[in-house]
């Protein structure tokens, strides 16, 4: 496990999540707390190839993708508590409860993802998650992931 307080850049990231572009969507992670919570970013810019198409003029973060970036952020968290790096284990998403928008997320923007354990077992795990920019919440959920083999 790791320290607290550790920190990660996105190469430390690749480690643990099997996710690449364009869906890797953590960048750094700034504190990991194993067995509690995590804090990471995501760098959201203009090239980001969603904004092609949501919306041309107006370009916006789709929701979805900042519960994504989230529910990345707190599969991180898992693999550090649980141990399950090189493990051939990963954290798939199960639920998606709450979802809140509150504010868009524009490109140039620093997104901040926060999640935390509401509870954990050795399987199944749920999470409270939300994100922000500049301090101020876009988006907040609750979520529930289980952890399996990886497929072959």
């Amino acid at each position: 496990m790791s320290d607290i307080g550790q920190t990660f850049d996105v190469v430390e990231v690749l480690k643990r999540l099997p996710h690449r572009y364009p869906l890797l969507l953590v960048d750094r992670v700034i504190e990991i707390v194993p067995d509690e919570r995590i804090r990471a970013v995501k760098a959201v810019t203009f090239n980001e190839q969603f904004f092609q198409g949501h919306f041309p003029g107006s370009p916006i973060m789709p929701g979805v993708l900042q519960i994504e970036a989230l529910a990345q952020a707190a599969g991180v968290l898992a693999i550090e508590t649980l141990g399950l790096k090189d493990s051939g284990q990963l954290v798939y998403f199960m639920a998606i409860e709450n979802a809140k928008f509150r504010s868009p997320v524009t490109p140039g923007c620093l997104l901040e993802l926060e999640a935390s354990f509401v509870q954990k077992r050795s399987k199944v795990c749920k999470f409270a998650g939300k994100a922000s920019v500049e301090g101020k919440t876009t988006c907040e959920v609750s979520f529930t992931a289980m952890i399996a083999d990886a497929p072959k």
